[in-house]
């Protein structure tokens, strides 16, 4: 029996967890959906991630509200995907911030992404008649920027590529905590499908070289403490080279996609089978490295028409 499409068969309510990682720190976390971190200045609110609609954008509003009614002030978004920046409009009129490659993926393939993935996540784009449109920044940065909600500095960096070409991450000096996106997952299954396996390993490289004493993960639960850090940082990275390293050797010696799939869960089964969206990730996640093992370094766009297509080939 072929498996529901994507992440289509799951309409259970995730238990929602508001979790302190920091002094006025905090990551919204829902049993493996998409996170959202909060960072409290003396005079503002900085929120990390807008979620897929308003609807859930509301949720994350609800809890801030819980612990402070300091003003939002700026909506950072670590990438591209249409389930972490939809939901932007609920938040007012803050400062949006983006990298600019991330921009630019907002150009080139942000409607197809949202088409793609409203199709794949049913449950996260409930409501999503509220949507005005696709979410744009109105500032951008290259390497590199620094905000100052009141006192409190806030670092937003992009080190390298990894889930996708314009990562950023938020730095939070005062506290050494982090906020990661995507590229770092916390018994979530990496989501590699507009990935960069051959960059993910120096770039989470690049983050562990920062000491962070607590990390909001992409996924997951909140990782709070050096030793929990370094065992998400570790399991990232061992998900990601589990992930290519099959592929590439079947790519090397002229096998099929098909070959690499199979190749692929060989490896990944017995250690990640049990993860969030491990089902969900894994046909995107193979096409992909199939692709860069081949020399593809930009992702192809995935459409709604080349995802049932992939699925049914591989998953279905």
């Amino acid at each position: 029996m072929a498996k529901a499409f994507a992440s289509a068969g799951d309409m259970e309510e995730k238990t929602v967890s508001f979790t302190e990682v920091g002094d006025g720190l905090y990551a919204f976390t829902a049993e493996g959906d998409p996170n959202t971190g909060v960072i409290i200045g003396d005079e503002s609110v900085m929120i990390v991630e807008a979620q897929a609609t308003p609807r859930l954008a509301r949720k994350v509003i609800e809890c801030v509200r819980s612990v402070t009614d300091k003003p939002i002030s700026h909506l950072v978004m670590t990438h591209y995907h249409a389930v972490r920046v939809l939901g932007a409009s609920a938040y007012g009129a803050p400062e949006v911030i983006m990298s600019d490659v991330t921009r630019s993926m907002v150009a080139e393939r942000g409607q197809e992404d949202w088409d793609s993935e409203f199709e794949r996540f049913p449950r996260l784009f409930q409501g999503h008649e509220e949507i005005p449109g696709l979410t744009w920044p109105t500032t951008t940065f290259s390497d590199g920027m620094s905000v100052y909600l009141g006192k409190r500095r806030v670092d937003i960096m992009h080190l390298g590529r990894a889930h996708t070409a314009g990562d950023a991450v938020i730095w939070v000096p005062d506290q050494e905590v982090m906020f990661t996106g995507d590229i770092v997952e916390y018994h979530s299954a990496c989501y590699c499908g507009d990935g960069h396996f051959a960059d993910w390993p120096e770039t989470l490289a690049a983050i562990a070289s920062f000491e962070p004493k607590s990390i909001a993960p992409g996924r997951g639960d909140a990782l709070v403490g050096e030793q929990k850090v370094a065992e998400a940082i570790a399991n990232t990275a061992d998900f990601v080279a589990s992930t290519y390293k099959p592929a590439a050797k079947v790519v090397a010696r002229g096998g099929t996609l098909k070959e690499a799939w199979d190749a692929v869960r060989a490896e990944c089964d017995p250690k990640f089978k049990d993860y969030a969206i491990y089902e969900h990730c894994l046909p995107f996640n193979v096409a992909r490295a199939y692709d860069e093992a081949q020399g593809i370094d930009t992702p192809r766009v995935w459409t709604a028409a080349r995802d049932k297509e992939m699925w049914a080939a591989l998953q279905g």
